[in-house]
């Protein structure tokens, strides 16, 4: 319930940067916000009250004045900036974890050659067990559902951006810039691969495929075999554009 509007709620205009705005409520996205907050509000209450979740957020000022999410608001302006970019993760190489709703973005993460944890089963967890995963295995936790990234107890996260995976994949590869490793995981289950011979996978080819190659390599864990086979040029386009990506925002990033 909103606070009553009265000058014992404090009153704070919140200025969110134009990056964000996307996050409002429809016809409140002019970017200045008038809002009432009760007397026990964090500046993060407010900021998320007005839909932009906290993993978005990088600096807050109140009257000109750097604040920490935790601190009390207190009436007058409060400045609302992205995150900056690139962003730093709590492990290196960041190691992610994706929503059921991220399949085709999870195995392009994989074929870049990062940790990446996805499966079609976690839509049958709750968000409570997605957040808790995130944090025992020091995972950022990619998704599109904003509410999910409300959630107090999760550390690290982020709001992936774009409607198609292409989109998707730039948006989170220019926001990390990720060490990328490519064709060294499996995309299916996205355990590391390891170079074999022929032999060692000739049960799992066709004779057509064994004819016509002669590297491999196979999953550490599920097993699948792996060779350039006629989709490895639009792969390849894949991963240069993916290491332009990153390129691009390292070059743009401050010294």
């Amino acid at each position: 319930m909103a606070p009553p509007d009265d000058p014992d709620h404090p009153a704070v205009t919140m200025r969110v940067h134009p990056d964000l705005r996307f996050l409002l409520p429809p016809g409140r996205r002019g970017g200045h916000l008038s809002v009432r907050a009760w007397p026990t509000d964090t500046v993060g209450h407010v900021v998320q009250d007005a839909g932009i979740p906290l993993t978005e957020v990088g600096a807050l000022t109140l009257n000109g004045e750097p604040v920490d999410p935790g601190g009390r608001v207190a009436p007058g302006t409060l400045d609302v900036d992205p995150v900056l970019r690139p962003q730093p993760t709590p492990t290196m190489p960041p190691r992610f974890l994706l929503d059921v709703h991220l399949g085709t973005l999870a195995r392009r993460l994989r074929l870049l050659g990062l940790d990446t944890t996805w499966s079609p089963d976690a839509g049958r967890a709750d968000d409570a067990e997605l957040v808790a995963r995130a944090a025992d295995e020091d995972r950022v936790l990619l998704t599109q559902d904003r509410r999910l990234l409300h959630r107090r107890a999760l550390r690290f996260g982020a709001l992936v951006r774009g409607h198609d995976v292409a989109d998707q994949l730039d948006d989170v590869l220019d926001r990390f810039t990720p060490p990328l490793l490519p064709w060294t995981r499996c995309v299916a289950c996205g355990a590391p691969l390891r170079k074999v011979r022929r032999a060692d996978v000739v049960d799992l080819l066709e004779p057509g495929t064994l004819r016509t190659y002669d590297a491999f390599s196979q999953c550490t864990s599920c097993g699948r075999a792996y060779w350039r086979g006629a989709h490895a040029s639009r792969l390849e386009e894949l991963v240069d554009h993916a290491r332009g990506v990153v390129a691009a925002r390292l070059r743009a990033a401050p010294p």
